[in-house]
């Protein structure tokens, strides 16, 4: 204990200053453009070149030929762009859902510091999640038969009615209309309106096609369009549900499904009776322009028009010509007008049958073209009266009743002539009413 020298606490001061912390320093400040540079050198040094394997997400090919897409799995994603070089070795189109393998090279998109993935090569690592759900649902929906081609059915020519199955405020909604109004103006639309994205979107699509089934039972209805437009696998995923599968399949009227772009693909296109690429081309499937039908009644009406003036000519020709015979009675006159008799009133009643029928069918259709056609048949049947007048006019036995008599010798030759008779010649006078037996006495010419 004596040996221990007291400690001088003035000369320990300095030792317990030399044991403390060193002051902080203040940290370096950077210019934002040579921050992202130091951390692209970073990551260049560090990680590259990188393999990445994960599901193409909201792939686009923009006009200048490169491609932009994100890589993602459950626990994050990347941006990737693959310019057009690379773009262009590509032995397939990469879609959404897919899940591939990427050669590249991470950096820093420095105007918006960004960090993505430069992809040098891409290649398929087979299908994603949610394609390989697609798949199956698609093999299990496909073995029950609800695919069949034998239960697809034919669009109608003229549907009395349209429904219209989508998003109130969805872009699709907007082209379906304007589509309809330029070439069906007069078909009445009803839209049943149903989310077509989110976990909530199948059952409010089925309910909407619930609703719009019972109008088509009820005759309302006779065609109904399901339309969303386009996008991502996982925005179209509302429409790969069972559910809604076979509720499309249940519809009582023929199904148009317009959803997504022409290269998408859904369940519910697979189970509609005709799927359309896009929503504009649903609405042109369901609804013919208008003006192509009143072209084809136009045609119509006058071919209609054409064969009932040829009737009627074929008819006044048959008229005139028995006119003609009938201007010298013979010895079978009797017969004759009974024959001519029975044709002019079957002439008149096919004729008038005809006209009656082309009449109905023209009046059905002539409300939106004026009543030009009906004119025309009216006055084709004016004529038609006016040669039966004429026929009835040369009709012999209106001759007999104004004096005249028809002169017959033994064998019904007719007498027409003095130098044909003799005296005490037996002859046959017929009258309007009957006949008298006459003998001749000697002639006297005049």
């Amino acid at each position: 204990m004596d040996d221990i020298a007291p400690v001088n606490r003035a000369q320990s001061a300095p030792l317990l200053m030399a044991e403390a912390e060193p002051p902080a320093f203040a940290p370096r400040i950077w210019q934002v453009g040579a921050l992202c540079r130091a951390i692209a050198e970073t990551l260049e040094s560090r990680f590259n070149p990188v393999a990445v394997r994960g599901e193409i997400s909201g792939f686009s090919r923009a006009a200048s030929g490169h491609c932009y897409f994100s890589l993602k799995d459950a626990q994050g994603q990347i941006r990737c762009a693959m310019f057009r070089r690379a773009a262009g070795l590509l032995d397939f189109t990469p879609r959404d859902g897919d899940v591939v393998e990427v050669l590249g090279r991470l950096g820093v998109y420095e105007p918006r510091g960004d960090l993505q993935l430069i992809v040098e090569s891409l290649s398929r690592a087979g299908q994603g999640a949610l394609f390989e759900q697609f798949l199956r649902l698609k093999a299990k929906l496909e073995a029950e038969g609800l695919f069949d081609a034998g239960r697809k059915r034919a669009l109608p020519l003229l549907p009395r009615g349209i429904g219209l199955v989508t998003s109130p405020g969805a872009a699709a909604l907007h082209d379906v209309v304007t589509a309809l109004r330029r070439r069906a103006p007069h078909v009445p639309v009803v839209l049943a309106p149903a989310s077509v994205q989110g976990a909530q979107a199948p059952a409010e699509l089925v309910r909407a096609l619930q609703s719009l089934y019972a109008l088509a039972q009820a005759g309302q209805l006779d065609v109904i369009l399901l339309v969303r437009g386009g996008g991502a696998i996982e925005d179209l995923w509302a429409f790969n549900d069972e559910q809604l599968a076979r509720t499309i399949v249940q519809s009582p009227v023929p199904l148009v499904c317009g959803v997504g772009h022409e290269t998408d693909f859904t369940i519910a296109d697979f189970c509609a009776d005709l799927r359309a690429p896009t929503p504009t081309a649903a609405a042109e499937l369901a609804a013919q322009p208008q003006q192509a039908w009143l072209g084809a009644l136009d045609l119509a009406q006058e071919r209609l028009r054409q064969a009932v003036l040829r009737r009627v000519d074929a008819a006044g020709q048959r008229l005139d010509s028995a006119a003609a015979r009938l201007g010298r009675p013979s010895a079978r006159m009797g017969v004759q007008q009974l024959r001519l008799g029975r044709a002019v009133h079957r002439l008149r009643y096919a004729v008038q049958t005809r006209l009656q029928q082309a009449q109905a069918r023209l009046e059905a259709s002539a409300s939106a073209h004026g009543n030009g056609v009906r004119q025309r048949v009216d006055k084709a049947q004016q004529r038609l009266e006016r040669h039966q007048l004429s026929l009835q006019a040369l009709d012999p036995r209106l001759v007999l009743q104004r004096g005249y008599a028809w002169l017959a010798d033994a064998d019904g030759h007719a007498v027409t002539s003095v130098g044909q008779t003799h005296a005490g010649q037996a002859l046959r006078a017929t009258l309007a009413d009957g006949e008298v037996d006459l003998v001749v006495t000697p002639p006297r010419l005049i």
